[in-house]
C-alpha cells in the first residue's frame, strides 16, 4: 500500500488503519462518533494527502478546462475555488473535483484519490488544446483542519487574516514558519475550517504546529470514518457511491455545476442539455428513516406500497441526529420532499421520508 507523509504518525497514535484508494489510511482513532462530534463542536484534523493535484497552465488552460469540466471556469477570479466534474461523454461522470484559479493561465485541480490515474489519463487524452499539464500529486501533502474553532487555532500560525478568506476562496503565503502554504476555506464536513497544501518534506513541521496551536481547543486527529459521516450529514456526494461513470450530474442534482453558457462546448453538453430539458429516469434524493435502523449502500428503496423505486447509495446513523439517514436514486415521481418511501434493511421494510439535505442544520 502507498503511504502519506503522516502514515507513521497515524500508526504511532494507534489509529485503526485500512486500505483506501491504494493508501494505508486511518479509519478512526478515538471512535467515529467521538471524532465526528469533535469536528462539529471543536476542531479536528484529517490527513487528506492521498488526494490528487494537477496543475493546468498556459494560454490554453482556460479553453481546455472549459471543455473538460461542467462548470463555467470563465467565471472564476484569482483566489476563487469552484466545484465541478469531468463529464465522460456518455452521460456519466469521470470524477468530481475542485478547480482553484491562481490567474488566467494557472489553475490547480484537486481530484479524488481513487481516480488520480484515471483522471490524469482523461485530461492528457483530451488535451487537444495543448494546455500545460502537470501531475503534482506526489509533490503535495494536505491536511484538512475542520470545525468551528479551526480558524482560531490556525490564526496563531499565520499573519494572513483567515477571517478575510470567504468560503470557497483561498490564498497562499507564510504559515507555521514556512514561506508558502496554500490555505483554502474549503472542506468536506460542513463544519467550517481550512484545507492546507504544502510540500511533503514540511509535513512534520505543519502537523506539530497545527496540533500545538489547537491544543487549547481540544484538537484531535480524525479518520476517514468520521469524514464519511460528516459529509453524509451535509448531503455531500461521494464518488464511487453517489456519483460514478453511470450517473449524470443532472440525475445527481448537480445542475448547479453544469453551466450551459454561450461558448462553453464541454464534453457531454448536448446530452446533458437534453436531460435538463426532457427530464431523467431517476434522481438522487436525501431521506430520513422514520423507523429505527441504519440504511447502507446497495439497500433497496421501495414505495409505501412496497414497489421497488430505487437504491441507497450512501447511508449511516447520523451521529448528531441519532436517526438513519441516506442518499439514493429513485424514480422522479418519488423524489419530492415529504414523499413516503421504505428502505429494505435485510428483508425488513423500514419507513422513511424524502427530505432536502443537509440533515445537520
Amino acid at each position: 500500500m502507498k503511504t502519506t507523509p503522516f502514515t507513521d504518525k497515524h500508526i504511532a497514535l494507534e489509529a485503526k488503519m485500512h486500505e483506501f484508494a491504494g493508501y494505508n489510511m486511518p479509519i478512526e482513532y478515538s471512535g467515529i462518533i467521538d471524532e465526528h462530534l469533535t469536528v462539529c463542536r471543536h476542531v479536528g484534523v484529517f490527513d487528506v494527502s492521498h488526494m490528487g493535484e494537477f496543475w493546468v497552465k498556459g494560454p490554453q488552460a482556460l479553453p481546455f478546462l472549459q471543455k473538460v469540466t461542467s462548470n463555467n471556469v470563465a467565471a472564476l477570479v484569482p483566489g476563487k475555488v469552484q466545484y465541478s466534474c469531468f463529464p465522460n461523454g456518455e452521460g456519466g461522470i469521470v470524477d468530481d473535483l475542485l478547480v482553484y484559479q491562481y490567474g488566467p493561465e494557472k489553475y490547480l485541480l484537486v481530484v479524488n484519490a481513487a481516480n488520480i490515474e484515471k483522471d490524469w489519463r482523461w485530461c492528457v487524452s483530451h488535451n487537444s488544446e495543448g494546455a500545460e499539464l502537470e501531475n503534482a500529486s506526489e509533490r503535495m501533502a494536505q491536511l484538512a483542519v475542520q470545525g468551528p474553532e479551526a480558524l482560531s487555532a490556525l490564526q496563531k500560525l499565520t499573519p494572513i487574516d483567515l477571517s478575510a478568506i470567504p468560503y470557497y476562496h483561498f490564498t497562499h503565503g507564510p504559515f507555521a514558519g514556512l514561506p508558502d502554504v496554500i490555505i483554502s476555506n474549503t472542506g468536506y464536513t460542513g463544519a467550517g475550517g481550512f484545507e492546507l497544501y504544502f510540500y511533503p518534506e514540511d509535513a512534520d513541521a505543519v502537523w506539530k504546529a497545527v496540533f500545538e496551536a489547537g491544543a487549547e481547543y481540544g484538537i484531535k486527529p480524525v479518520g476517514l470514518g468520521a469524514r464519511d459521516t460528516l459529509r453524509l450529514e451535509m448531503g455531500f456526494c461521494l464518488y464511487g457511491n453517489d456519483l460514478d461513470d453511470t450517473t449524470s450530474p443532472i440525475e445527481a442534482g448537480l445542475g448547479w455545476i453544469t453551466k450551459f453558457v454561450e461558448g462553453k462546448d464541454f464534453i457531454s453538453r448536448p446530452l446533458l442539455e437534453r436531460q435538463k430539458r426532457e427530464g431523467v429516469a431517476r434522481r438522487l434524493v436525501g431521506f430520513e428513516l422514520v423507523d429505527r435502523g441504519i440504511p447502507r449502500h446497495g439497500y433497496g428503496l421501495l414505495s409505501a406500497d412496497g414497489e421497488p423505486v430505487g437504491t441507497v447509495t450512501s447511508g449511516t446513523m447520523s451521529p448528531m441526529r441519532k436517526i438513519g439517514i441516506g442518499l439514493g436514486y429513485v424514480k422522479p415521481e418519488y423524489a419530492s420532499v415529504g414523499t413516503e418511501i421504505c428502505v429494505d434493511v435485510r428483508g425488513r421494510l423500514l419507513k422513511a421520508k424524502v427530505v432536502k439535505p443537509p440533515f445537520r442544520k
